[in-house]
């Protein structure tokens, strides 16, 4: 049997997941994901999400501060990726922890364009 999450890990589990509490870190997470690996360099995470410079420089900041984002520099621009091993990490948590036991989850692939997935109603 695996052991639990210590305090610790499960206090890094609930700030990653308050970074991606926003909107935009959420749609900026989203952005990553569908450019990895190579990733995308904040022009161009700037112009697909039409947020302002200062407000894009404190949401990266806040998801590379959290582990949820890599930065890498290439002459002058920096580019950004999703940490995928961060990802699963607290993917693995929440499964293991809230549903391995009681089968709250199903393992099919959820249709992302039906709400009754999203918000729990399995009820059919």
């Amino acid at each position: 049997m695996k052991a639990k999450p210590t305090t610790e890990q499960i206090a890094r589990y609930a700030d990653m997941f308050s970074a991606m509490g926003t909107e935009a870190r959420l749609r900026i997470m989203q952005l990553l994901l569908s450019a990895h690996p190579e990733g995308l360099v904040v022009s161009d995470i700037q112009s697909e999400l039409s947020v302002p410079n200062s407000t894009l420089s404190h949401h990266l900041e806040k998801l590379k501060n959290e582990g949820l984002v890599h930065v890498r520099r290439e002459g002058t621009f920096l580019w950004y990726t999703a940490n995928t091993d961060a990802l699963t990490e607290l993917l693995v948590f929440l499964y293991a922890e809230c549903c391995t036991w009681n089968k709250a989850i199903k393992m099919d692939k959820p249709d992302l364009n039906n709400s009754r997935n999203i918000e729990g109603d399995n009820n059919e």
